[in-house]
């Protein structure tokens, strides 16, 4: 399955999106969109022949079991740029009510993940920009599934409309990638009330090496906060929870 109706999708989304394109295949939807795009523009892809993941990891899906996206905004600040992978996450949640977040960008039904979020900025251009790639797994065999610890919306009993689902989602991140360049506290807040990790002990393997203590709170430029220490997506190569 695919997205169908790119006319009526960016019509409906026109709020946000001036621009939404859709390819079968693309190498990377992000490195391509920050190659020929501009601010408020979306590139939608069926395959990804390069898709990347956090910290240099390979992201692959089957050709249709994956809504592969990449949405350009204008960069506005770059101090709390911790905040966008969560902002993106966050939108999944309101799209998908039952979704949890784990810190920093893993976005959990029933504890598995089902969703790969990456930011990238570009900083040399005429008007600096960020970009927000998705792959949200939407319809996969669970023979297919890369890990034990991933799902799909169809494994979990969530059947969607392409279409509807794309609108949604895109008017969601809309939305809160708007509140993250306004600087709107709403947005943390929203977040802490979905977070799957905050109040869980947990072990973090970060540069400076190992931690565990217990994730009390997710702070206002995107950190987590381990025992009264931050640590940014930048020390940390990976959270798991031990409890």
């Amino acid at each position: 399955m695919t997205v169908r109706d790119i006319a009526r999708i960016e019509s409906e989304v026109a709020e946000y999106w001036s621009d939404v394109r859709h390819v079968e295949t693309a190498s990377s939807t992000n490195t391509e969109l920050l190659a020929s795009g501009e601010p408020d523009h979306v590139l939608i892809a069926d395959q990804q022949t390069g898709g990347k993941g956090r910290l240099g990891r390979v992201w692959e899906a089957p050709a249709g079991a994956s809504l592969l996206m990449s949405v350009a905004i204008e960069l506005v600040h770059t101090d709390d740029l911790g905040l966008v992978s969560l902002a993106a996450g966050l939108a999944v949640t309101d799209v998908i009510p039952n979704a949890q977040l784990k810190w920093p960008n893993d976005v959990l039904l029933n504890g598995k993940k089902f969703v790969g979020i990456l930011g990238e900025i570009d900083t040399t251009a005429e008007i600096p920009m960020l970009v927000v790639g998705l792959g949200v797994n939407v319809a996969w065999r669970e023979e297919d599934l890369p890990t034990d610890w991933s799902t799909a919306l169809n494994l979990e009993g969530i059947d969607v409309d392409w279409d509807e689902f794309t609108i949604d989602l895109l008017s969601a991140l809309g939305r809160r990638l708007e509140q993250w360049q306004d600087r709107d506290e709403t947005l943390i807040d929203d977040y802490r009330a979905v977070s799957a990790t905050i109040g869980r002990t947990v072990r973090l393997d970060t540069v400076g090496g190992e931690v565990e203590g217990v994730a009390g709170d997710v702070d206002k430029q995107g950190a987590i906060v381990v025992d009264g220490i931050s640590y940014s997506t930048g020390d940390v190569t990976h959270l798991r929870p031990t409890d």
